[in-house]
This record gives structure tokens, C-alpha cells and sequence, in this order.
């Protein structure tokens, strides 16, 4: 079965910060396009990093995120390469900081990236990614409300599940007022430390809890990983080699699996 070629709108959210949200959104669509997936980032954070990971200055960001939510410019005009062969970024700026207060008024605030993803043309993009800040805000409401689907990065630690159930229910709320086709595509485990057996339990509830949901691949702690944005690259250029790398390398694999299955259905 062919994959259907349409593209798919995935949103990498949690509302908690330090989960690995970032560094899971470039690193996948790194992997993706390295098989030849043409994939687009929007970068709706506005502290940037996923801007910065993939290297992009602030002096190149003319055209940001901000520009195409407000409807001033489309995708295309801001989208910008990266150096990653088919791998293109919307990039962020602090203007998103103020973009809030500034569309609170608007009948269409929650639905301005739909309506901009709508009025561009995106159909040479197999994945648009877009990537969230750590907070249930205006502008992660805008990211679930043109999403075809929802990835969860989910940091194996104590609170992981309270976390996580805040978000199932944040997802619940989204599906029932603004977007009723919104799916949660898998639930990422990151930071995942073999040696702790903390680690190891979390994994399992997760598991118990989530079920097929759950993606095989363990995103593991990785020093590799926390260095690559330093150098403006996703690990995956960073440290081919790593375990880091191979690991979203499999977790690419995983999400093609899901979706040729999806295609299939």
C-alpha cells in the first residue's frame, strides 16, 4: 500500500517545559527528511530553540511565525531552509510574546494557524511539525486546532502520569470544542536512564496506562542530545552515531509504521 501523500499536521506538545518537546521535534523531522520526507517546522515557542537548534540566526528570522499567525505573510514566504536537505523551518521571534493580547478579541483566535496552514500551499510538505511552548496557551491551542495529531514527549520521571493525564484531558477539551478530528498520534518516553529503576517503573505505567500508544523506541539521556543545539544542529547531524541519533532514527521508523497503518485503514 502506497502512503497517502497528503500532508499530515503534527503537533509536539506538553505543557510541562524540560521534557525534550525541542529536541524531539527537530531530531524526528531531521530523521524524516534524511529518508527523503520533505518536512516543514513551525516554531511556535517564542524563545526560538527549535530555530536555534537547527541553526537559523536571529538576524535571518525577517519572516517569523508571528507574521503568518496574524496573516501578513503565508508559509511560504516565511518558511526558510535549513541545513538539513529537506528540512525547512517557520522560524520564531518574541513577537509571539505579545500575540495573545493582540488576537484576544478575535471569534478566530484559536484557529489562526489552521486558517494560515489552509491559505498556504503546503502540499509539497509530507509532515508539518509544529512545535509548542511549555504551556496550554493561546498559542499551543492554535497548534492543536490545525493538527491532524498530537505527539506527547513524555520525560521518565515521578510526575510523568499527572502530566500526562492534565494533557489527555487538555487533548479531550480540544477535540470537543475546536478540533474533533484531532488523534493523539504516540506518547514519546524521553530521558530514559536504563540504570534507574525509577526510570524502568515509569516506563511501565505508562505502558499499563497508555497501551499501543506508547511508542517501543526510548528516547535515552544522552549528553550527545544536550550538546547538538549548541552547535545550531540536531543530533542527528551533530552525532550520527550516538545513541541519541539512533534512537529518533527508530522513532522515525515507528511513526512511518503508524502511518502507513493509518493510510491503510
Amino acid at each position: 500500500m502506497i502512503m497517502n501523500q497528503k500532508t499530515r499536521i503534527i503537533t509536539v506538545a506538553n505543557q510541562k517545559g524540560g521534557v525534550g518537546k525541542t529536541t524531539t521535534a527537530i531530531n524526528l523531522a531531521t530523521a524524516l527528511a534524511a529518508i527523503g520526507e520533505k518536512v516543514l517546522i513551525v516554531d511556535l515557542d517564542p524563545q526560538g530553540n527549535a530555530s536555534t537548534g537547527l541553526g537559523i540566526e536571529r538576524n535571518q528570522r525577517e519572516i517569523s511565525a508571528y507574521d503568518v499567525l496574524i496573516g501578513e505573510k503565508t508559509v511560504a514566504e516565511a518558511a526558510v531552509h535549513t541545513a538539513v536537505p529537506n528540512l525547512d523551518i517557520v522560524p520564531s521571534t518574541l513577537d509571539l510574546l505579545g500575540f495573545e493580547l493582540e488576537i484576544a478579541s478575535d471569534p478566530r483566535r484559536v484557529f489562526k494557524l489552521r486558517d494560515a496552514l489552509s491559505h498556504s500551499d503546503i502540499s509539497n510538505y509530507r509532515y508539518v511539525f509544529c512545535d509548542c511552548p511549555p504551556s496550554f496557551n493561546l498559542l499551543t491551542m492554535n497548534a492543536m486546532g490545525a493538527a491532524n495529531a498530537i505527539l506527547v514527549p513524555l520525560q521518565c520521571e515521578f510526575f510523568a502520569l499527572e502530566g500526562l493525564s492534565q494533557l489527555l484531558d487538555t487533548v479531550s477539551e480540544v477535540r470537543s470544542t475546536i478540533n474533533p478530528k484531532l488523534e493523539i498520534q504516540g506518547v514519546v518516553l524521553t530521558m530514559y536512564d536504563s540504570r534507574n529503576n525509577l526510570a524502568q517503573q515509569v516506563v511501565s505505567d505508562v505502558r499499563d496506562y497508555m497501551g499501543d500508544k506508547v511508542y517501543k523506541t526510548l528516547i535515552p539521556r544522552n549528553v550527545r542530545v544536550s550538546e547538538a543545539p549548541s552547535f545550531g544542529k540536531p543530533v542527528i547531524l551533530y552525532d550520527l552515531k550516538c545513541q541519541g541519533s539512533q534512537a529518533y532514527i527508530q522513532l522515525a521508523s515507528e511513526i512511518i509504521q503508524r502511518e502507513r497503518a493509518l493510510a491503510a485503514a
